[in-house]
């Protein structure tokens, strides 16, 4: 058999807790260690878990390759062992999903793996896995619980909607930090003398790049790929994003400039399949409404 390139595949990494509801489960490693949670899991192979915060994403993402053409790609990256992989595997298949490969390490760091999988993406719901991703470049976040799915209508049906904020996220988070230290006045001055100069990329600059360039293969009007950016900037500081995207030549098919104005209500307009935010005031209220993740800040050699 040839190798097989996924270089010019969009590839989700997702653990097995981000797909499934495994939160019961957890709770049983956290309280009674690993020999437990292991024979729960071993009792349990044929009882389905229930679809996690990830899974919608998930099952609409695969049906791009429902014309025969691998576009996409996910994979499962697991803390998960040998001994506890067998449910999570006949869940994959119980629910149809086309997921072949995956990855189980036995506790061990799963950041290390991203690299070989050729990872755009990766999900999970431990927090050190994610942290550890960020810190190595990759593009990761940790999601919150989301169980509240709403009913899908025919106009949003086999549409994948994914929501970005903007600064710590799609862009680096130089003008955030100048707003947090300097106040507002600060950061509308800073914007204004660089608005001929693109933002500098953030950690999901590359992802939305893959997903660009996936929405390019479709006609106007036939993309089944929707994004938004929803950002708390407003005018004059929008100009500076308009540039950023058009000197990246991606597409943004939303982009909201709210001005602070809460973005839950505007998330849960948009339908968001996923929302991805670097903070958790905004994460904590999104989540209510749509399943959302947060995108930690990269730790320097100082942090530590």
């Amino acid at each position: 058999m040839p190798p097989y390139d996924l270089d010019n595949i969009l590839v989700i990494g997702i653990s097995s807790r981000a797909l499934f509801d495994l939160e019961k489960e957890n709770k049983i490693f956290e309280e009674k260690g690993l020999e437990e949670y292991t024979e729960y899991q071993l009792q349990h192979v044929d009882n389905t878990p229930r679809p996690g915060t990830g899974f919608r994403l998930v099952k609409n993402i695969l049906a791009l390759n429902s014309d025969g053409v691998r576009k996409v790609e996910v994979v499962i990256l697991s803390r998960n062992n040998a001994a506890t992989m067998l449910r999570i595997t006949k869940a994959i298949e119980h629910y149809g999903l086309d997921i072949t490969r995956t990855s189980w390490t036995g506790g061990e760091t799963i950041a290390r793996y991203l690299i070989p999988y050729r990872v755009d993406l990766f999900l999970s719901a431990h927090e050190s896995d994610v942290q550890e991703a960020v810190n190595a470049g990759h593009a990761a976040a940790k999601i919150y619980s989301f169980r509240k799915f709403t009913p899908v209508t025919k106009q949003d049906k086999k549409i994948i909607k994914i929501a970005f904020d903007g600064d710590a996220v799609l862009f680096s988070d130089e003008s955030e930090r100048i707003f947090k230290e300097h106040g507002l006045d600060a950061f509308l001055e800073h914007e204004k003398e660089n608005a001929e100069k693109p933002l500098p990329e953030g950690p999901f600059a590359k992802l939305l790049k893959s997903i660009s360039r996936v929405q390019k293969d479709f006609a106007p009007g036939e993309c089944p790929i929707r994004t938004a950016l929803i950002t708390a900037r407003n005018s004059p500081a929008h100009e500076r994003v308009v540039l950023t995207l058009k000197e990246w030549n991606v597409r943004l098919d939303e982009v909201h400039f709210l001005g602070g104005i809460t973005k839950r209500d505007f998330i849960d307009a948009f339908r968001a399949d996923i929302f991805f935010d670097d903070q958790d005031v905004h994460c904590g209220p999104a989540s209510q409404v749509a399943p959302t993740a947060k995108v930690p800040v990269k730790e320097t050699d100082s942090d530590s």
